[in-house]
């Protein structure tokens, strides 16, 4: 969905919902920088922020927990529930914020189920794309990816211990990942941008709102 307003010194005049994601490695600091990233929308738009999640973040707290923490058979079954729980999630929480105007602010999306089910777990491209694109899920107006390697990611992930089933799929699996996310950004550089998480929080996220000005500036211009 394409946002619609134009922008000034002080801030960012948005006229209709947007829709931003956040996507990355599992450790390169996505609740951190979204939390940031959410009171500096806020603060340059005047509009209400929605931050929410996935998997889980509608309340299908039973599907967050099979996925990242059960007894998964296969890995089709894994992207069959990722699906499901973006389904009630963009019915039940996204879709509605923005049609009331509000920007949604979302950790993981598509391009999770990408990078993950197609480049880190081996599943078809063009299997895991159809069953997107015959969901009729809603394209992000921004995403933005924060870029770390894979060693840096595992070294973040030990340290806070309490590693999921997708976190502990080892340091292979993440490396996939990273380069997956990487072809995407390649493929989609309207729409993703790269931005390097490997810095203090206060780096990052300065990076961030850089990188989210410039993009948002071209994005509402264009209409």
């Amino acid at each position: 969905m394409r946002g619609r307003g134009l922008f000034a010194a002080h801030g960012l005049f948005v006229t209709r919902g947007l829709f931003v994601t956040i996507e990355g490695l599992d450790g390169c600091g996505k609740s951190t920088q979204a939390a940031r990233l959410a009171d500096w929308l806020e603060a340059r738009t005047g509009r209400g922020v929605l931050r929410t999640f996935e998997p889980g973040g509608w309340g299908g707290g039973a599907l967050r927990s099979l996925i990242l923490a059960g007894d998964v058979p296969d890995d089709r079954t894994e992207l069959l529930l990722f699906l499901a729980d973006r389904s009630g999630h963009l019915a039940s929480v996204v879709l509605p914020a923005i049609s009331e105007g509000r920007i949604v602010l979302c950790e993981r999306y598509s391009d999770s189920t990408l990078a993950y089910q197609v480049w880190g777990r081996g599943l078809p491209e063009a299997f895991v794309a159809s069953l997107i694109a015959s969901c009729g899920f809603v394209t992000p107006d921004l995403t933005v990816l924060l870029d770390i390697d894979a060693g840096t990611a595992e070294r973040r992930l030990g340290a806070r211990g309490g590693a999921d089933r997708i976190e502990s799929a080892g340091s292979a699996f993440m490396a996939r990942v990273a380069e997956g996310y990487r072809e995407l950004a390649r493929r989609s550089p309207e729409r993703i941008v790269v931005v390097d998480a490997d810095g203090t929080e206060d780096e990052v996220g300065t990076r961030v709102e850089s990188a989210v000005l410039k993009s948002l500036e071209e994005l509402l211009r264009a209409g």
